[in-house]
């Protein structure tokens, strides 16, 4: 009776300790899950200047491998842009024919663990020859396979850019021709009036409208869109997440701790595409806790 005792006592605190364990990785799944945030505001083809101009906010956590705006080799084709080291993808890049491509996770609480990495997307477009529009149907196909994300791809001398996602589920994968203007894309469709994005197109378009006729001043236009930390009012949340979480995530310029460390903006890009086809990507990037920047400068090469 003793030892049956003993054993009653140490298969509760098993169990105990088992109930334990599962609510602490949900938890942390469902953190991982969230914290999928990245904003991105752009003009197209209705700057004076600029066919082409970008600013982007990257979230990710701070301990996670990263590699600094460079050039690198993606199966022979040029690739410039910032390089996740765990999964091998980008968030934003572009190529010297003057092809560009970023992306944004869409907020969601159950994705799918064996999906296939989203930061390849911009990636199968860069290396590609297809315009945007026979990419995305052929993308189509397979969209099912990631998790949910927003994707822009687009090619400069052919005037083109296309919106894809493979959100809501159920649904047919949405492609879209993105019209001429200002537009900003977070984790839910292109355009979706949420807190930041209303915030970010806002200061976006008063900031160009200041300029004029004039070049912008990228450096100028990221130290006072890209770090604002005001955050959404709590009724105005989409509720997809725990709400504490969703509050912290709703500032363009995100920071949060987390029980895997610190979460949030890890780097700001700015991309202008001049009408000659000068390039110049700005990018300022967190690491090891201190802020550094690097600007590449390049002309799009013209196809022969």
């Amino acid at each position: 009776m003793h030892q049956l005792q003993h054993f009653f006592s140490d298969y509760l605190l098993f169990s105990s300790i088992i109930l334990e364990f599962k609510q602490f990785t949900q938890s942390r799944t469902i953190e991982q899950n969230c914290l999928t945030m990245c904003i991105a505001a752009f003009i197209w083809q209705a700057h004076p200047l600029y066919p082409f101009l970008l600013l982007q906010n990257r979230d990710e956590y701070h301990n996670r491998p990263t590699k600094a705006l460079a050039w690198w080799d993606v199966d022979g084709c040029e690739i410039l842009g910032g390089r996740d080291e765990v999964a091998g993808g980008t968030w934003l890049a572009c190529s010297r024919q003057g092809r560009v491509a970023f992306l944004t996770n869409v907020l969601e609480l159950h994705p799918r663990p064996d999906a296939k990495t989203r930061g390849d997307l911009p990636l199968l477009f860069l290396e590609s020859t297809k315009s945007p529009m026979e990419f995305a149907e052929q993308l189509a196909t397979d969209a099912h396979q990631y998790n949910g994300f927003n994707l822009i791809v687009a090619d400069i001398p052919s005037k083109s850019m296309v919106y894809i996602s493979n959100r809501p589920k159920g649904e047919p994968i949405n492609i879209q021709q993105v019209s001429p203007g200002l537009h900003v894309l977070s984790n839910a469709k292109l355009d979706s009036p949420w807190h930041k994005a209303q915030r970010l197109g806002q200061g976006f378009k008063q900031m160009l409208n200041r300029y004029g006729k004039n070049e912008v001043n990228v450096k100028e236009m990221v130290e006072k869109l890209m770090k604002d930390k005001v955050k959404a009012d709590k009724s105005k949340l989409p509720g997809i997440c725990a709400l504490d979480m969703e509050f912290n995530l709703s500032s363009i310029f995100v920071e949060m701790d987390t029980p895997l460390g610190l979460y949030g903006t890890r780097s700001t890009a700015a991309m202008t595409v001049g009408a000659g086809g000068e390039v110049s990507f700005y990018d300022k990037y967190l690491e090891k806790g201190v802020w550094f920047e690097r600007t590449v400068n390049y002309h799009i090469q013209k196809l022969k």
